[in-house]
């Protein structure tokens, strides 16, 4: 078992903002807790200054021009100087891009392993939200960055394949756990269905952010499809031009806690339309609470759709099969329900207290290679 750790965490984003770098910040805080272990994030702009135990420092960010909703940390010393103070064992560096950049090298300068996890594509980010950033030049600094880590840990098959092509190594990969009892079948509410849908329709619903990132503007396709009620939960840039064009569409905004929770249950099938998803939560919420999932054969759902078991993925780079893959599930309810039984029993090992504690693998690795090298040297 790993003797009990500080951990310094830099984090790209946490409280308040919501989102899956933060979900996964908050879940191993609430596990190294449980488990006995300290620590302290790092984390940019304004917010709480604990959680779970661990102190917060935060460090002076801005506003992403176009994607004001996420902070951008300043250049500053304080990363250094925090975890300088804290004298942590490792450094968990939580999705890498500027921050994170900073949280590298000062764990490099303090002589402190530091293990990164690979969370976001931000060359698919920059292209799709013009930012004058190349494709090569993005690559080149994440490569930049994860080559000051011991340890890069990546959420599917497919991004830690692409990451090894790319020169990034040691690679390992490290998934995402799921609340099985927040995420549940039981969740599933009448009164809200009909509410949704109150003609008997089959619900086929998407939950996530609205925005270019996601490939959203796809579940267009679905907007006529015949005896479905077409729910979208979440919010973002895009929903005024959505709800433009998806007039018979129910949007419902963003929701969080038991209402989230009795929303997607009460889903007859999940759609993910976005081919750049590094793992996919929402999926993962889906088919734990019992919906079977349309995603396409890309990225993180690779993992964990298993086509024509508890779902269908449509060919990468063929949205004009999204259609038809949903009218097929929407038209079978035998093959719904079924599909619905297999997506619960899929994820059923995928809970946060095993995930937490394969992270801590991973650390007791990193440390147990630097143990030797001091002993070698």
């Amino acid at each position: 078992m790993l003797r009990v750790v500080k951990i310094g965490i830099v984090t790209e984003s946490f409280l308040p903002q919501i989102n899956g770098v933060t979900n996964s910040v908050l879940r191993i805080l609430e596990h190294f807790r449980d488990r006995g272990h300290d620590a302290m994030v790092v984390a940019p702009g304004d917010g709480p200054a604990e959680y779970a135990g661990a102190a917060v420092v935060r460090v002076p960010a801005v506003p992403l021009p176009v994607y004001r909703s996420f902070p951008i940390a300043l250049p500053t010393r304080q990363v250094e100087h925090a975890l300088r103070e804290y004298r942590p064992d490792i450094v968990h560096l939580a999705s890498p891009t500027v921050l994170g950049g900073m949280g590298a090298v000062a764990a490099q300068r303090l002589d402190v392993p530091a293990v990164a996890v690979f969370q976001s594509d931000l060359p698919a980010f920059a292209r799709r939200y013009r930012l004058g950033v190349t494709a090569p030049a993005a690559w080149g600094w994440l490569r930049w960055i994860h080559r000051h880590a011991a340890l890069t840990l990546a959420p599917s098959s497919v991004v830690a394949w692409e990451l090894e092509q790319r020169g990034f190594a040691p690679v390992a990969r490290w998934t995402r756990g799921v609340d099985l009892d927040r995420f549940n079948p039981m969740h599933r509410s009448e009164l809200m269905r009909r509410h949704i849908a109150p003609r008997g329709e089959v619900v086929v619903g998407y939950v996530g952010r609205l925005a270019a990132e996601k490939q959203v503007d796809r579940l267009v396709r679905l907007a006529d499809l015949p005896g479905t009620r077409l729910v979208i939960v979440g919010d973002g840039p895009l929903r005024a031009r959505l709800e433009r064009r998806l007039t018979r569409a129910r949007f419902l905004g963003f929701r969080t806690g038991g209402d989230l929770s009795a929303t997607i249950a009460s889903l007859d099938v999940f759609v993910h339309p976005g081919e750049a998803e590094t793992f996919c939560q929402a999926v993962q919420e889906a088919l734990a609470s019992g919906v079977p999932v349309v995603a396409p054969a890309a990225g993180g759902p690779i993992d964990l759709v298993r086509h024509g078991v508890n779902g269908w993925l449509f060919p990468s780079g063929r949205p004009d099969l999204l259609r038809g893959a949903v009218a097929e599930l929407a038209s079978d309810a035998p093959a719904r329900e079924a599909m619905g039984r297999a997506a619960r029993a899929s994820v059923a090992r995928r809970t946060w207290p095993q995930l937490g504690d394969e992270l801590l693998a991973h650390y007791e690795r990193v440390l147990g290679i630097e143990t030797r090298r001091v002993r070698a040297a």
